[in-house]
């Protein structure tokens, strides 16, 4: 059991009404029926996963604020402590080397109480998603905001740049390449869970590497035969289609290798309508729908069944789509209107180093130089 901290709250009832912050309303009249609607709509229009990366990461400014100045945290907060919140969790450079501000008793009461998982500086990326959610929380509740203050803008820049000098990069996941993922595919067996493992590894790669809660969300009505062996799945909601906008570029294909898979997995399962992947029971009963985080466990355990080494997670599987098109030359164009991307310089950033080795440009002392144009041509040669 973790050990419980004098000045730390008690449960999970932590900076309440910062909590509440998601479901904030201007002051306007409204009757009590009618505000409570308005609250259960912004929920309903808010992911699970951002509701709970949220409410996670003000837990933890309460608990550091309980420790660090003896008392519950109330917003809005003053620039100081906003302050001292980053330097207690950025690292910056000494002559004694790596060092932060954080009090070594406090860092043990917060890891205790499992706020935080180890001791020691939080991630360049968290301590900026920590950032931006108090700054969400003044911001919804329509106070002086400390997160914008100059100083802390400033602040928060610099020690952008002193990560990248120190040459720190965002930590990410490896991808799963098309080599890898036929390794991972060649330890699902016909049994119920093998066939439901092979048509969610390659629905989630195929179809233009679907983010793990797209598969855990995926739908029969949104699942469509337009072949022997052809599916096009609608994309009706998702990351960076939020408002459920119709675009074409919400129609995945789903063809050849991973219809089939499709195919042996609805028929086994007997699934005509609801979720598509779902859990499978004690004696093969076919259960409720996967969540998001039993995705990942899956891609987890192929990858270990497989002795595919690495750090891979659902996610794999779409930076690997990405890096695969790019080892294939496929176009940007082609890749992205799979992906789902709007920005292409999101794309270019899961292109791995692999990748970038069969970039023509990287080699043109191995092929003597390049050769002039073909007439009427208006580009480089293609050899």
């Amino acid at each position: 059991m973790r050990s419980a901290h004098p000045l730390l709250p008690h449960g999970n009832h932590i900076a309440k009404d910062a909590l509440q912050a998601r479901d904030a309303l201007p002051s306007i009249d409204l009757e009590p029926s009618a505000r409570q609607a308005v609250r259960e709509l912004l929920r309903e229009g808010e992911s699970a996963n951002t509701r709970n990366s949220y409410q996670s990461a003000l837990r933890y400014w309460s608990a550091w604020h309980a420790l660090r100045f003896g008392g519950p945290m109330q917003l809005p907060l003053d620039v100081p402590r906003v302050l001292q919140f980053i330097i207690d969790h950025a690292q910056r450079q000494t002559s004694a080397g790596l060092v932060c501000e954080m009090p070594p008793s406090i860092d043990q009461a917060l890891v205790a109480a499992g706020h935080k998982a180890r001791e020691g500086a939080l991630s360049h990326n968290t301590l900026v998603h920590r950032m931006a959610v108090l700054s969400k929380a003044h911001q919804v509740h329509g106070l002086p905001n400390p997160c914008q203050d100059g100083a802390v803008r400033e602040l928060m820049s610099r020690t952008r740049k002193a990560y990248a000098r120190r040459g720190e990069q965002p930590a990410r996941k490896d991808a799963l390449t098309r080599d890898l993922l036929e390794r991972l595919l060649q330890t699902c067996d016909d049994s119920l869970r093998g066939r439901r493992d092979r048509a969610l590894l390659l629905f989630a790669w195929a179809s233009g590497g679907r983010r793990r809660s797209e598969v855990a969300g995926a739908d029969m009505r949104h699942l469509r035969a337009v072949g022997p062996q052809e599916f096009i799945y609608t994309l009706a909601h998702s990351k960076t289609n939020q408002s459920g906008r119709d675009s074409p570029e919400n129609h995945k294909p789903v063809t050849g290798r991973a219809a089939l898979a499709l195919q042996e997995w609805l028929k086994a399962a007997a699934i005509e309508e609801g979720a598509i992947f779902r859990r499978i029971r004690k004696g093969g009963h076919v259960g409720e729908p996967l969540s998001p985080a039993a995705v990942r466990s899956i891609v987890q355990q192929r990858c270990e069944l497989a002795g595919v080494q690495g750090d891979f997670s659902a996610h794999s599987l779409r930076s690997g789509f990405v890096t695969e098109a790019g080892r294939q030359n496929v176009s940007l164009p082609d890749t992205m209107a799979l992906t789902g991307h709007s920005s292409v310089h999101t794309v270019l950033g899961y292109f791995r180093a692999d990748s970038a080795l069969d970039n023509r440009a990287a080699r043109l002392l191995d092929h003597g130089g390049v050769e002039a144009p073909a007439a009427g041509d208006g580009g480089m040669a293609q050899r």
